[in-house]
This record gives C-alpha cells, structure tokens and sequence, in this order.
C-alpha cells in the first residue's frame, strides 16, 4: 500500500489572523496605489456657450470616484444631464493616465419669448426645450411672438413662417455675435431689430442674409447715434440703405457747452469740452416763467420788479421761483393767451392750451378756504337771532326770545 509524502498543513488561529492582516495590507496598498497612481490632475472641458468650464466640472464632476481617471468615466452618471439646462448630453472620457475629457452636447436653442412671468426657450424645430424666470441675454428675444399654452418637451403653437424666420435670424447672429436687445415681429411678420437707441427695419423675410451683412457693416458707423436703419428696400436690384437720425432736442439739461473757445469752463461758454460750438445754454422753464412774468407792479400801480401785482392791478403773487414750477408737476400751464405768466393761466409758453392746473399738483388754497367759509356759514344758520321784522341781528332784541316757530304770540305768522 503506497503512503503519501505530502503532509496536512495546520493553520492556527494565530497564523490565519496574520495571513488576514498581510492580505488586507496589500489591498490597501493596492488600493492607495490605484487612487494615487490614477489621480486626475487635469480636466479638459470642451467649449460650450452657456456654462464656464468650472461649472460644468461641479455639475458633472460629482461623487467619491469623480478624482480617478478610469472610474470617473463610469461612476458619473449621464442621468444628471436632465437638470442642466441647454444641455442635452455629455460624456467623460480618460485622455491619458491623470487626465480625462468632458463633451458636452448642447440643446439647440434659437430663441426665447416671454409668458406670463417666465421666459421660454425654444429649438429650431420650435419644441419648448426650457422655462426660466430670468433671461439669458446670449439668446435671441423676440417680441410680438404669443402663445396661449405650453408644454414642455412639445413643439409651440407658432406659426411655420415665424418660426423660419426665428432661425434664420439666430443663425445669422450665432456668425457675428450682433444679437440686438430685442426682436419685434409685427403683424404682417415685418422684422425689427433694436439695439439701444437704434432700431434695424428689415422688411419682410427676404434677402435676410444681404440686409444683416450691411447692418453688420454699418452699425459700429453709427454707435452713440438714434435713429432708424432703413435695410427694408434691399433687393436683388436696389440696395438703398438710409438712417433716419433723430435728433434730440438740446435741454438745459443735456446740454454740454459751458466752455469757452480756449477750453476753460465758465459755466455760459458755448463750447463743449472738445471745443465744438454748441450754442447757448438752452433756457429752463423758470427762465421762461421769470422772464414772461406779469407782475412787478405794486399796489398803487408802479413798477418795482418785485411788486405781486401786474399792470392792471389783478395781484398774481411773488416772482415765480423753481419750487413754484417743481409744484407745477408734468402741467405746464400757468401762461395767459399772450404769453404772460402768472402761474395759474391755462396755457403754456408756445400758446397751446393745455387745461387747468390737476388737483395733484400746485395748491388749491383758494377753493378751500371758500369751501370753509361756505360751511362756517351754513353751520351760523342754525344759531341765528331774529328780531321782529324778520331781519337778523348779531343778539336777540328779547321780546321773541326763544323764538323759532316763525309765528307771533296771537299766532299770525310773520
């Protein structure tokens, strides 16, 4: 009979506790080494319009696997993309061993239209794609687009037409980077386009590419400008194109002269700080006031400047001062039909009639102290004394005392 030479190997409880303990070490170890080894130090995002690379890192980049180049890919879960607004999907690849790449495909947003107090965001297929309470200025806003319903996820109810033309529109302005403050879009889908003080016509949907190319070109020409650009006559065969400048009236509150013609600033000089003439300093409406005022004359007749009475004697108060004219409001009356002022008068400085001076504005002392004295009066009544002859006396004459029937002692009426 043949005996083997192999002998049973005993593990004590000591041994096997070691053993343990040298396994798990090495784990450890393998484990330490395998986040060290494959730590990520570098983060490449790709480029995207409506998040810096820092936030997409933080929205994406989440979890205790997010620092190691071969989990990070697995363990960040594309789910998440459905809270991220504009962006459709993403994806983290490893690019080398501490190092990975995040892709991020965006939605394809055209354009946005206010409702109610939100502002919806659409893709070129019109699908309501997002809703916010604030508006992202790097997307097309278009004015004149109304919808009755939404529903997120599903195409808007607006019209094909307009819709082209919202495209066509976002195209163009994602080429150039010339995306206006707004869009209107008329009844008859005429397009308007503004920019500040400057507003674009461009017609009707046609020859859109031609009209935004000459806009593009002209617009930095007329910056600082108001007006209208006229791009709507633009054809094939005519390229007419012309600014109707508007030209703001000259205030004394935007004027800009004061210097004189060697640049030093005395307040009336009719230059500006670049030496263009500019003209006089424009007259406020107390210089109006002040210089049309009728009064000056005092009680006798005579002209002192000072006097609260015009030249007939009527008195038209002191001279008119900017509190006077501050009470004034937005009326801007208190001109008589030959254009003198006294304050209460219904017309302005250039003869319009504008009506009298509203209840909220100016004083009505007048009125109600007529008022007080009419009720003063009506309330006297009740206490009156009457003498015998009906008349009224300040006391009672005492022979009708108490009296207040209207009859005499033998009863005849009187």
């Amino acid at each position: 009979m043949r005996t083997s030479n192999y002998k049973k190997i005993k593990f004590t409880k000591s041994a096997a506790k070691k053993t343990g303990l040298a396994v798990g070490a090495i784990l450890l170890a393998g484990i330490i080494f395998f986040f060290s080894f494959f730590r990520v130090t570098h983060v490449e995002v790709m480029e995207n319009t409506h998040y810096s690379k820092k936030e997409l890192k933080k929205m994406i980049l989440t979890g205790a696997f997010s620092s190691n180049s071969i989990l990070a890919p697995i363990t960040c879960s594309k789910a998440k993309v459905e809270n991220v607004p504009y962006v459709e999907s993403y994806s983290v690849s490893r690019s080398g061993r501490n190092s990975i790449v995040i892709g991020v495909k965006e939605k394809n947003v055209v354009g946005c239209i206010p409702y109610l107090d939100s502002y919806i965001y659409f893709d070129r297929n019109g699908k309501f794609i997002e809703s916010s309470r604030t508006r992202d200025e790097d997307v097309p806003y278009f004015e004149g687009i109304t919808v009755k319903k939404t529903v997120m996820n599903e195409k808007l109810p607006i019209k094909d037409a307009v819709l082209n033309t919202a495209v066509a529109l976002s195209t163009i302005f994602a080429k150039n980077d010339m995306i206006p403050d707004y869009i209107e879009l008329d009844e008859d889908y005429s397009i308007n386009l503004i920019y500040g003080d400057i507003t674009v016509k461009l017609g009707k949907d046609r020859y859109l590419e031609d009209k935004m190319n000459r806009t593009i070109a002209i617009l930095p020409q007329i910056t600082g400008e108001k007006g209208i650009l006229h791009m709507e006559n633009i054809t094939e065969s005519s390229k007419t194109v012309t600014f109707e400048k508007e030209e703001e009236e000259v205030t004394a509150e935007n004027w800009t002269g004061g210097y004189d013609e060697n640049g030093d600033y005395t307040g009336d000089g009719e230059y500006d700080e670049n030496g263009k003439y500019v003209g006089a300093k424009p007259k406020t409406e107390l210089d109006y006031a002040k210089e049309n005022w009728i009064g000056g004359y005092d009680e006798e007749g005579d002209y002192t400047g000072s006097g609260e009475y015009d030249a007939d004697l009527n008195y038209v108060g002191a001279e008119p001062t900017q509190e006077l004219i501050d009470s004034f409001g937005d009326w801007k009356g208190g001109y008589n039909e030959s254009g003198g002022f006294d304050g209460v008068s219904e017309y302005d400085r250039d003869g319009n009639y504008v009506g009298p001076m509203p209840d909220n504005a100016g004083s009505s002392g007048t009125d109600s102290t007529d008022s007080s004295d009419e009720s003063e009066s009506d309330n006297s009544d009740e206490d009156r004394d009457y003498s015998e002859d009906d008349s009224y006396s300040d006391e009672s004459d005492g022979e009708y005392d108490g009296w207040d029937s209207g009859y005499s002692d033998e009863s005849d009426y009187e």
